[in-house]
């Protein structure tokens, strides 16, 4: 996470707030100036957290907690500039969460694949009493992606983000197909 950066100074030196006495007293320069680099990262920080709280913007050590703040999605296996998108994306997927499109959006996001989703329900009007219903007497999610898809994270984002009541299956289509 954050640490010390060689060269970087503390815009407000603790040496200048000291009575001038100090300034000539060996012990105390030493002294200020170790405060004044251990001081220089928080003032950095402090200065642009604005910037920290945009995944855009985040360093990449900090764009995982600011995902963990908005329970965004993660994995290690996924690559930052990935693990950027769905932070960013999170409210949105938050708000439709458990549906196809959103299950699809985020393994777009964090794949950078387009699956197919298939679910075995269905809604249906009829004007005829007795209209046969819709979808599958099973109930289960099929979701397709391509073999280029990281397999492993499919799996775990399927697990994380299927509707609990509904068994899901992740099938790897060919590259033919």
């Amino acid at each position: 996470m954050r640490g010390l950066i060689d060269g970087l100074a503390n815009p407000h030196p603790l040496l200048e707030i000291l009575p001038g006495l100090y300034a000539e007293d060996d012990l105390a320069v030493r002294l200020t100036g170790v405060f004044d680099e251990a001081l220089a990262p928080v003032v950095a920080t402090l200065d642009n957290f604005g910037a920290y709280l945009d995944p855009e913007l985040a360093p990449e050590d900090f764009v995982e907690l600011l995902g963990s703040w908005v329970a965004a999605f993660s994995d290690p296996r996924i690559p930052v500039e990935r693990q950027r998108l769905l932070v960013a994306a999170t409210t949105d997927l938050h708000r439709s969460r458990g549906a196809a499109h959103a299950l699809r959006e985020t393994l777009r996001l964090a794949c950078g694949v387009d699956a197919e989703i298939t679910e075995s329900g269905g809604t249906a009007w009829s004007a005829r009493a007795g209209a046969e219903p819709p979808g599958e007497a099973r109930a289960q999610l099929v979701v397709r992606v391509p073999l280029e898809a990281d397999e492993a994270v499919v799996h775990r984002i399927v697990d994380a983000l299927r509707p609990a009541n509904l068994p899901a299956r992740v099938e790897v289509l060919e590259a033919d197909r």
